[in-house]
């Protein structure tokens, strides 16, 4: 008996076909994908040694905070991309990117490991960053955030109704433009501040891959709610673009506490109000890249982001013979994800 194929990316079933291929943009995501293999052992992060030692009081709790968020922050991206993701995004050539992005947030939690043990070379500081999410507010909050969008699909097995499929869609944009999105793009902004110091070049090179990857899994979630907008467009009102916004406003306000955890000592350079300004900036371009209408207006208040921009378009492919496996042709627009 033949079996029926899907008519669209969201119905129930486990489509197994590949030829005739019925999304091509979601392969070819696969393929870019594999052109940026990098692997944790191509990071000096020894380098750092001797900053560490010769920050101050506030820049140690700032990092220490940081690589608290960093110690489980992709673990829960990967636990929601096995628990929600992939039963639901009927198409095999989506498959194959979703297998190919839980081997990245693999290596970005190997990463940090490494990154905690050469940070914290003592074993009790290495269990309280990764208890961070129990015993630091300002993380707890964040991952409180998580879990409850990991929950919300929880007892969907099949994506049957059209209310099923809108949560769906809450969860895969929650994921995609507030958590890989904005909480980690704010980890990263602090990361590229000490850079522009002199400060940690190896966390900022090792940063640099992550951030490519990153890039890659909101690129390719929002290929998936494109798709789903053109197979199912009645999925898309008012109602929704209006949870989305007040998603994101929370996500601002979760990591605006962060930054007030990180920054509260007096970081010179730094302040929790030029972070929230920031937020706010990468929050309504999350919003224009899912055509909702932005929320907040704010400029971008940190030039050594743009510097970033020109520093990585000039030398980040010609790192490749010692920092990349596979080479990766074209260019990247650094701009277009900040």
């Amino acid at each position: 008996m033949p079996v029926t194929r899907p008519t669209t990316l969201l119905d129930p079933g486990m489509d197994l076909t590949l030829r005739p291929m019925r999304y091509p943009r979601f392969y070819d995501r696969f393929r870019d994908a594999i052109k940026n293999t990098w692997t944790v052992e191509e990071v000096d992060l020894h380098s750092d040694l001797a900053d560490l030692a010769a920050l101050s009081a506030a820049e140690r709790h700032l990092v220490q905070r940081l690589v608290a968020f960093f110690a489980t922050g992709d673990t829960i991206v990967a636990n929601n991309l096995v628990l929600n993701l992939y039963q639901h995004v009927n198409a095999p050539e989506a498959r194959l990117y979703l297998s190919r992005q839980l081997f990245e947030e693999a290596v970005h939690v190997q990463f940090y490991l490494t990154l905690l043990d050469t940070y914290l070379p003592d074993e009790q500081e290495r269990a309280q960053a990764f208890a961070a999410v129990e015993n630091i507010p300002s993380i707890r909050d964040k991952a409180e955030f998580c879990f409850r969008w990991i929950d919300s699909l929880a007892a969907l097995d099949r994506l049957r109704t059209r209310a099923d499929r809108r949560a769906f869609l809450l969860n895969l944009i929650c994921f995609a433009a507030c958590i890989e999105g904005l909480f980690f793009y704010g980890a990263f902004a602090y990361v590229y501040f000490l850079r522009s110091r002199g400060l940690l070049n190896g966390l900022a090179s090792g940063t640099n891959w992550v951030f490519r990857d990153e890039s890659m899994h909101m690129a390719f979630a929002f290929d998936v709610v494109d798709q789903v907008r053109a197979e199912e467009p009645e999925l898309f009102d008012e109602e929704l673009a209006e949870q989305v916004r007040a998603m994101l406003r929370e996500a601002v306000d979760a990591e605006t506490r962060f930054a007030e955890d990180l920054l509260g000592g007096g970081v010179a350079g730094m302040t929790p109000a030029d972070m929230r300004a920031y937020l706010e900036h990468v929050a309504d371009r999350r919003l224009a890249a899912l055509g909702i209408d932005p929320v907040f207006g704010s400029a971008n208040p940190f030039a050594f982001m743009e510097l970033q921009d020109v520093q990585e378009l000039s030398n980040f492919f010609e790192r490749r013979v010692s920092a990349y496996q596979v080479a990766v042709p074209g260019t990247v627009s650094f701009d277009e994800d900040f």
